[in-house]
């Protein structure tokens, strides 16, 4: 525990729900939108909710006691969920409690660096290594890096620097880019999910600071090959008819639209009756249902309204039936650090058609468990689902492939190691007063004016 500025040998003292006192070391991972307790597939719900709460609960079973920190953002949430003896969601009351979006965050961040300091303080806990989780968060972690001698470990889960090539950028732009490049220099270790994300960081981010790749992984209890007739059976769907599967948020960085265009080709020219089954979704009204109604509008005027179907937002628990009865699972976003969709899939056995970008390229391996094509290449993407939808055999041998795959090289146990391992270097460098890197450039605006300088730039 932190005594100062000094992280004490001894573990803290943590009260566990059922009464008793815990001898292990407390740790707090911080994802201030993407709450690990959520519903996976609500508004701002993915993959970065999904990597927390699996890398948390892994972490507690390896020995570790674990907070996760996030925004509350309905009054009714509860403001502690615990999933395991060890491992629990504490949410923190940081402006309105109520949804607010990513891009509009940050004016809130100074409160939930002051409700994270109260909780330390009315629980009588101090955290000596703290992993943050996207760049909102990474401004928390600086900030509370300043104040005492916590060691600073980073996901990043997207780039502003990637992001912003192909949207049009917010007004907390300019801070988004400052705090990303000060987290990698000043923070004691980056985590990359993938080789090409610290390639994307060391050409468009900075070079300085110390990037570990360890990959995403997955819980193959739950992602796992079952009999695929059992699984068309539960929803419903023919034997004969050839599916294709989305799976995600409803955003249009996503890609969908060069989905649907793509599969409405592939309807066009396949003599077989072929699906496209959309998972996923949120409320009316929110961004990602706006988009939602913009892709059914986009389906109707296609004309295949007939052969989609919209299924909306499904338990993890149900996502293995739905990949293991598709024949082969679609990831057309315009950029995925690593893509947490296409080792789901791959576990369950189903095939990938992905876009060559970011971390899918690796995670799916071309001709042995999918394709990769160009992002946003409506006939690449027709032309890749029609050959795996048009070659049985060699399909049957990528299903097995790719389940191997993911076995072998993808579970959330052997991430939670590699994320242990990195800690526990770090906490005993730290006793040693040893640096993990040698100390960071000054740059030209500090973290802590990152906030006034989004409010500076904010548009009226």
């Amino acid at each position: 525990m932190v005594i100062g500025n000094k992280i004490s040998s001894s573990p803290a003292i943590i009260n566990t729900p059922f009464g008793r006192k815990s001898p292990r070391q407390a740790i707090a991972l911080i994802s201030d939108h993407g709450d690990p307790a959520a519903e996976i597939g609500r508004e701002e719900a993915g993959g970065q909710n999904v990597y927390v709460r699996q890398v948390g609960e892994a972490l507690a079973k390896l020995g570790w006691q674990v907070d996760m920190f996030t925004r509350k953002v309905r009054p009714d949430d509860a403001a502690i969920v615990q999933h395991s003896p060890y491992c629990r969601t504490i949410r923190l009351v940081a402006g309105p409690e109520e949804f607010v979006s990513r891009d509009a965050l940050l004016e809130h961040m100074p409160a939930f660096v002051a409700a994270f300091q109260k909780f330390q303080a009315k629980e009588g806990l101090n955290y000596p290594l703290i992993h943050t989780n996207y760049w909102l968060s990474a401004w928390a972690g600086l900030q509370l890096k300043q104040q005492t001698n916590v060691q600073l470990v980073h996901t990043y889960h997207s780039l502003g620097a990637i992001k912003y090539q192909t949207v049009e950028a917010p007004a907390s732009a300019k801070a988004r880019l400052l705090v990303e490049k000060e987290i990698l220099e000043q923070a004691q270790c980056v985590v990359a999910t993938s080789p090409q994300e610290e390639e994307a960081l060391r050409q468009l981010v900075s070079l300085g600071g110390h990037v570990q790749v360890i990959p995403c992984g997955t819980n193959l209890q739950t992602f796992r090959a079952i009999p695929r007739a059992d699984a068309r059976a539960k929803l419903g769907i023919s034997a004969m008819e050839k599916i294709v599967l989305y799976v995600g948020r409803f955003d249009p960085r996503k890609g969908i639209e060069t989905l649907v265009r793509g599969f409405a080709k592939v309807v066009e020219s396949s003599a077989e009756p072929v699906r496209l089954m959309i998972v996923g979704g949120s409320e009316p009204g929110q961004s990602d249902g706006i988009e939602r109604d913009r892709i059914g509008a986009l389906v109707e005027e296609l004309g295949i309204e007939d052969s989609v179907t919209f299924a909306g937002r499904q338990g993890h628990d149900a996502l293995p039936v739905y990949y293991t009865a598709a024949d082969v699972c679609v990831i057309p976003s315009h950029y995925e650090p690593f893509g947490l969709v296409a080792i789901e899939a791959m576990a369950c056995g189903t095939p990938v058609v992905a876009s060559d970008v970011g971390g899918l390229k690796f995670t799916v391996l071309p001709e042995e468990t999918g394709l990769l094509v160009p992002p946003q290449d409506v006939d690449a993407f027709a032309g890749a689902i029609g050959r795996v939808l048009g070659d049985e055999l060699w399909a049957k041998k990528m299903r097995k492939r790719a389940s191997e795959r993911v076995q072998q090289n993808f579970s959330w146990g052997s991430v939670a190691v590699q994320l242990s391992d990195l800690y526990r270097r770090l906490l005993a460098q730290s006793l040693s007063d040893e640096l993990l890197v040698a100390p960071a450039k000054t740059i030209a605006y500090s973290a802590s004016g990152a906030v006034a300088m989004a409010n500076r730039t904010k548009v009226s």
